[in-house]
Order: C-alpha cells, then sequence, then structure tokens
C-alpha cells in the first residue's frame, strides 16, 4: 500500500469514526476583501525595550502575499508567507528561524493548507496541515480532527481578520476569533480599545487600538499582555504590537511595506521614503 492509498484509508476510516455518513461538502462563504491583494509585502523591526538595556533591535518578521495564485482543492488560493529571524547578537542568545505558509481561499479566506517551520532556540517543530473545510477535518502530521466551519490558522486569521468591518464598534466591544494551531482549537477575544494616533518610523499614523487575549503561562503574566494598532484605513494595516513580558517588552513595528491594495490615507505625517 503506498503513501497516498494508505492516506485516503486513514481518512476514509476516520470519517466512519467520527460519525460522517457521507462526503456532501458544505457550501463555503463568500467575503468581501478590500484590504490586501496579491504583491502585498510588509517588513517588520522587532526589538526588546527595558530599562536596563533600552530599545535593542532584536530581529526582522516579513509578511508577504505572493504574486502568483494557488489552485488547492480546485479553488484558488492566496499563497501568504510569514518569516521570522533574530539579528545581530540576539542570535548567541536566543536564535530564531522561523517560517510559517498558508494557502488562503481567495472567496471564503480560510485555509487549504498551513505548513510550519519553527526554529526558536533549542526548540524546533515542523508540522503540516491539510484542511477539508468541507468536511469539517484538520490533517495534520499527527492527527485527524474534526473542525468547525471556516476554522483558520494563525496566518490566515489575520488576514481574514483585517476583512471584518468594525464600522459602529465601540470602545471595550469585543468579537472571537478562532485559530487551528498543534492539533487544537483556540478561541482568541479581540477588545476593541479605541482610536489613537502614534508615531513610527514610517511617521504619525491614525490607528484603531485592540487587545487580543491570550493564554496564560511562562512568558506572558495575564491574559491580555499584548495591544495591537492598526492603521485606520482599508488596508487595515498592523502597524504595532506590543507585548508585556516578564521583564521589559517586547515590540513589532512596521518599517516597510509596498504593494498595498489602497492608498495608505492612515499615514497622516510622512517620516521617511518608503515603497508603495
Amino acid at each position: 500500500m503506498n503513501r497516498k492509498v494508505a492516506l485516503t484509508f486513514i481518512i476514509m476510516f476516520a470519517l466512519t469514526l467520527l460519525g460522517v455518513k457521507q462526503l456532501v461538502g458544505q457550501e463555503l462563504r463568500r467575503v468581501e476583501n478590500t484590504a490586501f491583494q496579491p504583491g502585498e509585502k510588509l517588513t517588520f523591526r522587532v526589538y526588546y525595550q527595558s530599562l536596563l538595556t533600552g530599545k535593542v533591535t532584536a530581529g526582522e518578521a516579513k509578511l508577504q502575499v505572493k504574486n502568483k495564485l494557488q489552485t488547492h482543492n480546485d479553488r484558488k488560493t492566496y499563497h501568504i508567507l510569514a518569516t521570522g529571524e533574530s539579528k545581530g547578537a540576539f542570535n548567541f542568545f536566543f536564535k530564531v528561524n522561523d517560517r510559517f505558509e498558508s494557502f488562503i481561499d481567495t472567496e471564503a479566506l480560510i485555509p487549504w493548507k498551513f505548513t510550519r517551520r519553527t526554529r526558536e532556540g533549542g526548540f524546533k517543530k515542523d508540522d503540516e496541515v491539510n484542511f477539508r473545510q468541507n468536511h469539517g477535518l484538520a490533517i495534520s502530521r499527527r492527527a485527524i480532527k474534526r473542525i468547525p466551519p471556516n476554522t483558520q490558522d494563525i496566518v490566515s486569521v489575520f488576514y481574514y481578520a483585517r476583512t471584518l468591518d468594525i464600522t459602529g464598534m465601540e470602545p471595550n466591544e469585543s468579537f472571537p476569533l478562532a485559530f487551528f494551531l498543534d492539533d487544537s482549537l483556540y478561541v482568541s477575544k479581540i477588545v476593541f480599545l479605541g482610536r489613537e494616533v502614534i508615531k513610527t518610523e514610517l511617521g504619525t499614523i491614525s490607528c484603531l487600538k485592540f487587545k487580543p487575549m491570550v493564554i496564560k503561562g511562562d512568558v506572558f503574566s495575564e491574559p491580555y499582555p499584548m495591544v495591537l494598532w492598526i492603521s485606520d484605513d482599508k488596508n487595515r494595516l498592523p502597524i504595532l504590537v506590543q507585548s508585556a513580558i516578564i521583564v521589559g517588552s517586547v515590540k513589532m513595528e512596521l518599517v516597510e511595506f509596498e504593494g498595498l491594495r489602497n492608498p495608505m490615507h492612515a499615514l497622516i505625517e510622512e517620516k521617511q521614503t518608503k515603497k508603495n
């Protein structure tokens, strides 16, 4: 029995055990996307800040929507690439080299395939998840899991969130976002804090301010230690992310962009030359 035949047998057997009586897929949703497009590239500077060290550059992160659309399950998809790597002296203390890829349906904005290559210090993890969205299944290298309709991965959930209409939302109102990671489904509560104008390396930017809920652990000491600023325009770009940790804070700031779908009207006063 070759690998492809074996995988098909396993899926069919799992469907039987999970009580799926027929393979008639559910109709996929349609999401209006006016926020991003193929060719969009975002570059972020990651730095650590504390009273003792000041601001120290720790690394660089990039988000890219590849120019060419891909086909998965006979559906057109955006190919999204997210990377992060440590820089300079941080490589000696905690070297990071992460790569995530997601293939997101252009109409439903849900993933069909997700790959992960994580290298963080001594921690290593690789995974590949194939989503059978029509049949409510996520198939990773280790497990086959039931998932609810329109399940996201950790990359696609961000791009989907950029398309949400928050017109009329008041400060302290919230909405849920769910995503699949490490064979488990997580739900994050996103609290809207209001509007704020901030100064960054790009210039002065009008932003929407949010506070996502995260799970408590050894690094995060409270369920809402992270604050996220998004451009208050049609692009909904991530401008600044700040996470409080046990000592100091880690920030990720947008420093370069290109291939935007819309003019960046949120940039009130430009500080430096950039691509657009």
